[in-house]
């Protein structure tokens, strides 16, 4: 599987993200411009996210995006995990919006 770290990712842009996160979660840090797709909604909601280009998820630490960009990957999607997810990106000091 592909990966990314949270510094390459804020490098590109453009990118589309998609954030496998629960609702609190998300509410409560989120990389701006993100599209919010709870991992228990990927299957159901996979015509939301746009085909074409890479598609990089993330969640809280690397987990949940993995096996969220695994399952991308077998309908198609050219999926990249976000390593460390929005925890590293807050670690790294990078900007993120609240609320949902």
């Amino acid at each position: 599987m592909n990966e990314i770290t949270v510094t390459e990712l804020a490098a590109l842009d453009g990118a589309v993200v998609v954030d496998v996160r629960e609702n609190d979660e998300y509410a409560a840090a989120h990389v701006a411009g993100v599209t919010h797709i709870p991992l228990g909604e990927v299957v159901a909601r996979t015509g939301e996210i746009p085909e074409g280009s890479p598609v990089y998820v993330i969640c809280a630490a690397g987990g949940r995006s993995a096996q969220a960009a695994a399952y991308l990957a077998t309908q198609g999607f050219d999926t990249v995990n976000v390593a460390g997810g929005t925890i590293a990106w807050q670690q790294a000091g990078l900007p993120v919006q609240q609320g949902a």
